[in-house]
Protein backbone atom coordinates (compact mmCIF):
# COMPACT_ATOMS: atom_id res chain seq x y z
CA UNK A 1 0.00 0.00 0.00
CA UNK A 2 1.20 3.41 -1.17
CA UNK A 3 2.23 6.19 1.37
CA UNK A 4 0.35 8.75 -0.88
CA UNK A 5 -3.39 7.15 -0.46
CA UNK A 6 -2.35 8.45 3.60
CA UNK A 7 -2.77 11.31 5.42
CA UNK A 8 -2.18 12.57 8.81
CA UNK A 9 -4.74 14.03 10.91
CA UNK A 10 -4.52 17.48 10.59
CA UNK A 11 -2.28 18.01 8.15
CA UNK A 12 -4.40 18.70 5.05
CA UNK A 13 -6.35 21.59 4.76
CA UNK A 14 -9.23 21.05 2.09
CA UNK A 15 -13.53 21.36 2.30
CA UNK A 16 -15.42 18.38 3.64
CA UNK A 17 -14.54 16.34 6.87
CA UNK A 18 -11.11 16.78 8.76
CA UNK A 19 -10.44 15.85 12.67
CA UNK A 20 -11.64 18.96 14.62
CA UNK A 21 -14.39 17.17 16.45
CA UNK A 22 -12.23 13.95 17.16
CA UNK A 23 -9.53 16.21 18.15
CA UNK A 24 -12.27 18.03 20.55
CA UNK A 25 -13.46 15.05 22.22
CA UNK A 26 -10.12 13.70 22.75
CA UNK A 27 -8.22 16.71 24.60
CA UNK A 28 -11.26 16.86 26.89
CA UNK A 29 -10.75 15.23 30.51
CA UNK A 30 -6.66 14.68 29.03
CA UNK A 31 -7.78 11.82 27.16
CA UNK A 32 -4.47 11.64 25.22
CA UNK A 33 -3.77 7.84 23.52
CA UNK A 34 -7.08 7.21 23.83
CA UNK A 35 -9.52 6.72 20.71
CA UNK A 36 -12.99 8.22 19.45
CA UNK A 37 -14.76 5.95 17.14
CA UNK A 38 -17.08 7.35 14.32
CA UNK A 39 -21.11 6.22 13.79
CA UNK A 40 -23.54 6.36 10.90
CA UNK A 41 -25.99 4.40 9.55
CA UNK A 42 -27.84 3.41 5.86
CA UNK A 43 -30.57 2.13 4.97
CA UNK A 44 -33.55 4.32 6.86
CA UNK A 45 -35.11 4.70 3.47
CA UNK A 46 -35.50 1.52 1.35
CA UNK A 47 -38.64 -0.78 1.31
CA UNK A 48 -36.59 -3.56 1.68
CA UNK A 49 -33.54 -5.39 3.46
CA UNK A 50 -32.40 -4.07 7.23
CA UNK A 51 -31.06 -0.95 8.45
CA UNK A 52 -26.85 -1.07 8.64
CA UNK A 53 -24.59 0.77 10.68
CA UNK A 54 -21.33 0.71 11.27
CA UNK A 55 -18.46 2.60 13.99
CA UNK A 56 -15.26 3.48 12.87
CA UNK A 57 -11.61 3.83 15.04
CA UNK A 58 -9.37 5.26 12.65
CA UNK A 59 -5.35 5.68 13.20
CA UNK A 60 -4.92 9.46 13.12
CA UNK A 61 -1.28 9.03 11.77
CA UNK A 62 -2.93 6.72 8.81
CA UNK A 63 -6.11 8.35 7.63
CA UNK A 64 -6.87 7.03 3.61
CA UNK A 65 -6.79 10.13 1.87
CA UNK A 66 -10.22 11.10 0.26
CA UNK A 67 -12.92 10.41 2.87
CA UNK A 68 -15.97 11.47 2.58
CA UNK A 69 -20.18 11.52 2.74
CA UNK A 70 -20.30 8.37 1.04
CA UNK A 71 -23.39 9.35 -1.08
CA UNK A 72 -20.99 12.15 -2.29
CA UNK A 73 -18.55 9.46 -3.91
CA UNK A 74 -18.36 7.12 -6.67
CA UNK A 75 -19.00 3.53 -6.62
CA UNK A 76 -15.26 2.46 -7.54
CA UNK A 77 -14.07 5.27 -4.83
CA UNK A 78 -16.23 3.70 -1.80
CA UNK A 79 -15.37 0.48 -2.68
CA UNK A 80 -11.84 1.52 -2.50
CA UNK A 81 -11.46 3.74 0.84
CA UNK A 82 -13.83 0.63 2.30
CA UNK A 83 -10.72 -1.38 1.72
CA UNK A 84 -8.31 0.92 2.80
CA UNK A 85 -10.20 1.76 5.74
CA UNK A 86 -10.93 -1.96 7.07
CA UNK A 87 -6.83 -2.11 6.62
CA UNK A 88 -5.95 0.43 8.21
CA UNK A 89 -7.96 1.46 11.01
CA UNK A 90 -7.51 0.62 14.98
CA UNK A 91 -10.93 -0.95 14.73
CA UNK A 92 -14.17 -1.81 12.80
CA UNK A 93 -17.28 -2.98 13.48
CA UNK A 94 -20.83 -3.03 11.09
CA UNK A 95 -24.06 -4.05 12.65
CA UNK A 96 -27.55 -4.61 11.38
CA UNK A 97 -31.30 -4.33 12.53
CA UNK A 98 -33.27 -6.54 11.04
CA UNK A 99 -36.53 -6.06 8.97
CA UNK A 100 -38.54 -7.49 11.65
CA UNK A 101 -37.01 -5.16 14.11
CA UNK A 102 -37.82 -2.07 12.05
CA UNK A 103 -41.22 -3.08 11.68
CA UNK A 104 -41.79 -4.09 15.30
CA UNK A 105 -40.17 -0.43 16.99
CA UNK A 106 -40.04 2.10 14.01
CA UNK A 107 -36.95 2.96 11.51
CA UNK A 108 -35.27 5.60 14.05
CA UNK A 109 -35.36 3.23 17.09
CA UNK A 110 -34.02 0.23 14.86
CA UNK A 111 -31.28 2.38 13.45
CA UNK A 112 -30.16 3.51 17.12
CA UNK A 113 -30.07 0.04 18.03
CA UNK A 114 -27.64 -1.00 14.98
CA UNK A 115 -25.35 2.26 15.93
CA UNK A 116 -25.37 0.59 19.65
CA UNK A 117 -24.57 -3.23 18.19
CA UNK A 118 -21.70 -1.63 16.03
CA UNK A 119 -20.11 0.36 18.86
CA UNK A 120 -20.50 -3.12 20.99
CA UNK A 121 -18.80 -4.71 17.99
CA UNK A 122 -15.98 -2.90 18.07
CA UNK A 123 -12.41 -4.71 19.12
CA UNK A 124 -11.35 -1.47 21.00
CA UNK A 125 -13.09 0.48 23.58
CA UNK A 126 -13.27 4.10 22.62
CA UNK A 127 -13.72 6.44 25.22
CA UNK A 128 -16.22 9.09 23.10
CA UNK A 129 -18.23 8.59 20.03
CA UNK A 130 -19.34 10.99 17.01
CA UNK A 131 -22.32 10.02 15.58
CA UNK A 132 -24.05 11.28 12.35
CA UNK A 133 -27.22 13.25 12.76
CA UNK A 134 -29.38 14.74 15.63
CA UNK A 135 -30.46 11.74 17.53
CA UNK A 136 -28.20 9.89 20.54
CA UNK A 137 -28.12 6.42 20.37
CA UNK A 138 -27.52 6.21 24.30
CA UNK A 139 -24.34 4.84 23.94
CA UNK A 140 -21.88 3.53 27.00
CA UNK A 141 -19.68 6.80 26.84
CA UNK A 142 -19.91 10.48 25.63
CA UNK A 143 -21.44 11.14 22.55
CA UNK A 144 -21.60 13.81 20.29
CA UNK A 145 -23.84 13.77 17.54
CA UNK A 146 -23.00 16.16 14.54
CA UNK A 147 -25.94 16.02 11.93
CA UNK A 148 -24.58 16.11 8.61
CA UNK A 149 -21.42 14.40 10.14
CA UNK A 150 -20.46 12.59 7.25
CA UNK A 151 -19.63 15.49 5.78
CA UNK A 152 -17.67 17.18 9.06
CA UNK A 153 -15.89 14.35 11.15
CA UNK A 154 -13.63 11.81 9.17
CA UNK A 155 -14.86 9.57 11.36
CA UNK A 156 -18.06 9.27 10.53
CA UNK A 157 -17.54 9.69 6.84
CA UNK A 158 -15.44 6.46 7.08
CA UNK A 159 -18.43 4.85 9.20
CA UNK A 160 -21.02 5.95 6.39
CA UNK A 161 -18.53 4.30 3.69
CA UNK A 162 -18.28 1.08 5.30
CA UNK A 163 -21.94 0.86 6.15
CA UNK A 164 -22.51 2.00 2.56
CA UNK A 165 -20.45 -0.71 0.64
CA UNK A 166 -21.92 -3.44 3.19
CA UNK A 167 -24.99 -2.86 2.73
CA UNK A 168 -24.74 -2.87 -0.65
CA UNK A 169 -23.18 -5.74 -1.36
CA UNK A 170 -25.71 -7.25 1.60
CA UNK A 171 -28.96 -5.92 -1.01
CA UNK A 172 -26.69 -7.40 -3.89
CA UNK A 173 -26.54 -11.17 -2.70
CA UNK A 174 -30.39 -10.91 -1.75
CA UNK A 175 -30.63 -10.21 -5.72
CA UNK A 176 -29.60 -13.35 -6.40
CA UNK A 177 -32.32 -14.92 -4.78
CA UNK A 178 -35.21 -12.46 -5.44
CA UNK A 179 -33.80 -10.75 -8.88
CA UNK A 180 -37.19 -8.96 -9.89
CA UNK A 181 -36.65 -6.48 -7.55
CA UNK A 182 -33.51 -5.27 -9.05
CA UNK A 183 -31.53 -4.69 -5.40
CA UNK A 184 -28.39 -5.31 -6.73
CA UNK A 185 -28.86 -2.14 -8.33
CA UNK A 186 -31.37 0.01 -6.26
CA UNK A 187 -30.71 -1.17 -3.06
CA UNK A 188 -33.93 -1.83 -1.83
CA UNK A 189 -35.11 1.98 -2.34
CA UNK A 190 -38.69 2.58 -3.64
CA UNK A 191 -37.56 3.51 -7.90
CA UNK A 192 -39.76 2.27 -10.84
CA UNK A 193 -38.22 -1.14 -11.44
CA UNK A 194 -38.44 -2.30 -7.55
CA UNK A 195 -42.50 -0.58 -7.50
CA UNK A 196 -43.35 -2.23 -10.95
CA UNK A 197 -42.17 -5.64 -9.20
CA UNK A 198 -43.79 -5.24 -6.42
CA UNK A 199 -47.21 -4.98 -8.52
CA UNK A 200 -46.02 -7.80 -10.50
CA UNK A 201 -44.57 -10.83 -7.96
CA UNK A 202 -46.02 -9.25 -4.35
CA UNK A 203 -44.05 -8.49 -1.46
CA UNK A 204 -40.85 -10.55 -0.36
CA UNK A 205 -40.15 -11.76 3.03
CA UNK A 206 -36.87 -8.62 3.28
CA UNK A 207 -39.90 -5.99 2.81
CA UNK A 208 -40.44 -3.40 5.58
CA UNK A 209 -43.95 -3.85 6.14
CA UNK A 210 -44.76 -1.24 8.27
CA UNK A 211 -43.59 0.90 5.49
CA UNK A 212 -46.59 2.67 3.62
CA UNK A 213 -46.24 1.05 -0.12
CA UNK A 214 -45.55 -2.16 1.39
CA UNK A 215 -48.22 -2.03 4.00
CA UNK A 216 -50.96 -0.44 0.97
CA UNK A 217 -49.79 -3.47 -1.07
CA UNK A 218 -50.71 -6.19 1.58
CA UNK A 219 -54.20 -4.53 2.35
CA UNK A 220 -54.81 -4.79 -1.03
CA UNK A 221 -53.98 -8.02 -1.22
Amino acid sequence: MTKDLFTVAGIETKSGPDWSAEARMLSANDRAGQYVCGVDEVGRGPLAGPVVAAAVILDAEVIPKGLDDSKTLTKKKRETLYELITEKAVAVAVAQASVAEIDDVNILQASLLAMRRAVDGLDVIPCGALVDGNQDPTLKMPTQTLIKGDARSLSIAAASIIAKVFRDRLMANLAKSYPDYGWDKNAGYGVPQHMAALSLVGVSPHHRRSFAPIRNILNEE
